[in-house]
């Protein structure tokens, strides 16, 4: 069985290295955590695509299901989940965040 929400993610993550599932917008964050996650990425330097779940239901739900993670945002690298609005926090407080960015050849300030 198809499920066009997976097919819908796959293709965003197969068209762009940094993706984020989101509430709202890169410029207009609809909610606190993701309003974190676009602030350190954009503090890295790194481009991203940002995807609004708010504007489609199935994706909202999709994106839940194709992470088995129940929180919104998520960040995806090269197609690999990497967390949430705390995970990324650490990550970037800590340095993981830009050495998986230098590992995975995404360009950030660094």
């Amino acid at each position: 069985m198809s499920n066009p929400a997976f097919e819908r993610i796959q293709q965003d993550l197969s068209e762009n290295d940094v993706v984020l599932y989101m509430k709202g917008t890169p410029m207009f964050p609809q909610c606190g955590f993701s309003a974190a996650v676009v602030q350190v990425l954009t503090a890295l330097g790194v481009k991203f695509k940002g995807v609004d779940i708010l504007v489609d239901p199935s994706l909202r739900e999709g994106i839940k299901q194709f992470s088995n993670w129940p929180t919104l945002p998520q960040l995806y690298v090269k197609s690999e989940f990497v967390g949430g609005c705390d995970i990324v926090r650490e990550m970037a407080g800590s340095g993981e965040l830009a050495a998986l960015f230098k590992d995975k050849g995404i360009a950030f300030n660094g």
